[in-house]
C-alpha cells in the first residue's frame, strides 16, 4: 500500500510540474483580425468588424463576437491548450488592471502605425500595454509586477496587413520602398517596440510568421486554376526571413535575457495546401462564407452566402481561417517538430 501510495504521489507531483511548465502567468495578445476576440466592437468608426451573422456560427450559442471565424480563433486554442481563459479584448474593460492577461489585437492592425480610428494599430496596442504595466505596478508592487510579467507570455501575430497593403492596386507604398526595403523596415519598427515591451518587464515572447497571403481566397491570381499569388508569397516568406534574423540579433546583441520561440505557419499552410485531406480539409482555395468567385468579392456579412462543411474549408472568409483550421494551427505550435518551431518549443519557453 506504501507503495502504491508513493507511485500515485509521484504521478501527482509529476503532473503539476507539467502543468507548471506549460502555463503562464498571464498571456498578452498583440496582433491582428487573426487574434482579435472583439476589440473592434468597441471603435464606432470602423468598418473592420465582425460582430454580426454568418461570424460566430459555430461558436458558443451560436453567436458573432467580434472574431473573424465561424468559431474559435487561435488566440481561443492558444488559451485552452495553457488551461486559462482567453484573454479579454482591452477595449471591453479599458481600465481594468488585466493581471492575468489581456488581448489589444485589433482587426485590420499592421506594424505601421495608422492616423485613423479603423483599427488598433501594433504602436497604439503597445501603448495599451504600457498603460497595463503601470497600473500592475501600482497594484502589486513595481518588483513583483515585474516578477508577473517576466513569467507571462507576450504572442505577437502581426505584419499580414502591412503586407496586403503594400500589394493594394491603389497602393501608394511601392513609390516610396522597394518591397525588400518595406520588409526591412518592417522588421526594424517592430524591433523598436518589442525593446520597450521589454523595458516594462516582458521576457516570454511567442512570435507567429505570416502565412502564404497570396493563398489567401481574396489574393489568389484570378485565373481558371486561382492559382496562389507568388508576388505576395514571395515577401510573405521574405518579411518571415527579416523577423527571424531580426530576433537573433536582438538576443545576442541587445537583450540576452529575451527568450522567444518563433511559430513557422508559412510552411504548416503550404503543407494544407499540398496534403490537405492528412488534416481533414476538402477545400483550399474558397472561402467558405461570402460571394463571387471563390466566396472572395465579398467579406463574410449577412448579404453573403456560407458553406455547411466549415470543417472541410481551410478559408472561413476573405483572408481568415476556419475555426479547424486555427485549431490545427495551434496543435501544431504545440506538438511539431523543430522544424517548424524554432529556436525553442513553446513548452521550453514556457519552462524558463
Amino acid at each position: 500500500m506504501a507503495s502504491l501510495l508513493a507511485t500515485f504521489y509521484c504521478l501527482f507531483v509529476s503532473l503539476l510540474v507539467c502543468r507548471a511548465q506549460t502555463t503562464a502567468a498571464g498571456i498578452y495578445v498583440f496582433g491582428d483580425s487573426l487574434v482579435d476576440v472583439g476589440n473592434n466592437n468597441h471603435l464606432p468608426l470602423s468598418l473592420v468588424k465582425a460582430n454580426f451573422p454568418y461570424n460566430g456560427i459555430d461558436f458558443s450559442g451560436n453567436k458573432a463576437t467580434g472574431r473573424f471565424s465561424n468559431g474559435k480563433n487561435a488566440a481561443d486554442f492558444l488559451a485552452e491548450r495553457l488551461g486559462v481563459s482567453t484573454p479579454p479584448p482591452y477595449l471591453s474593460q479599458p481600465n481594468d488592471t488585466f493581471v492575468k492577461g489581456v488581448s489589444f489585437a485589433s482587426g485590420g492592425a499592421g506594424i505601421f502605425n495608422t492616423t485613423d480610428q479603423s483599427t488598433i494599430s501594433l504602436p497604439r496596442q503597445v501603448g495599451y500595454f504600457s498603460t497595463v504595466s503601470q497600473r500592475l505596478a501600482k497594484e502589486m508592487g513595481t518588483k513583483a509586477a515585474q516578477e508577473h510579467l517576466s513569467k507571462s507570455l507576450f504572442s505577437f501575430v502581426i505584419g499580414s496587413n502591412d503586407i496586403i497593403n503594400y500589394f493594394q492596386s491603389n497602393s501608394d507604398i511601392g513609390k516610396k520602398y522597394t518591397p525588400q526595403q518595406y520588409v526591412t523596415l518592417m522588421a526594424s519598427n517592430l524591433k523598436e517596440m518589442l525593446k520597450g515591451i521589454h523595458s516594462l518587464g516582458a521576457r516570454k515572447f511567442l512570435f507567429v510568421g505570416l502565412t502564404p497571403i497570396g493563398c489567401a481566397p481574396k489574393q489568389r491570381y484570378p485565373s481558371a486554376t486561382n492559382e496562389c499569388n507568388d508576388d505576395v508569397n514571395e515577401w510573405s516568406s521574405k518579411y518571415n526571413d527579416e523577423l527571424r534574423q531580426m530576433l537573433l540579433e536582438l538576443q545576442s546583441s541587445e537583450l540576452k535575457d529575451l527568450h522567444y520561440s518563433y511559430f513557422d505557419t508559412y510552411n504548416i499552410f503550404l503543407d494544407f495546401i499540398r496534403n490537405p485531406s492528412t488534416y481533414g480539409f476538402n477545400e483550399t482555395k474558397s472561402a467558405c462564407c461570402g460571394l463571387g468567385k471563390l466566396r472572395a468579392n465579398l467579406p463574410c456579412t449577412p448579404l453573403a452566402v456560407f458553406c455547411s462543411g466549415r470543417n472541410g474549408h481551410v478559408f472561413w472568409d476573405v483572408y481568415h481561417p476556419t475555426e479547424a483550421a486555427a485549431s490545427i494551427f495551434i496543435a501544431k505550435l504545440f506538438d511539431a517538430s523543430a522544424d517548424y518551431v524554432s529556436p525553442i518549443t513553446l513548452q521550453h519557453l514556457l519552462s524558463l
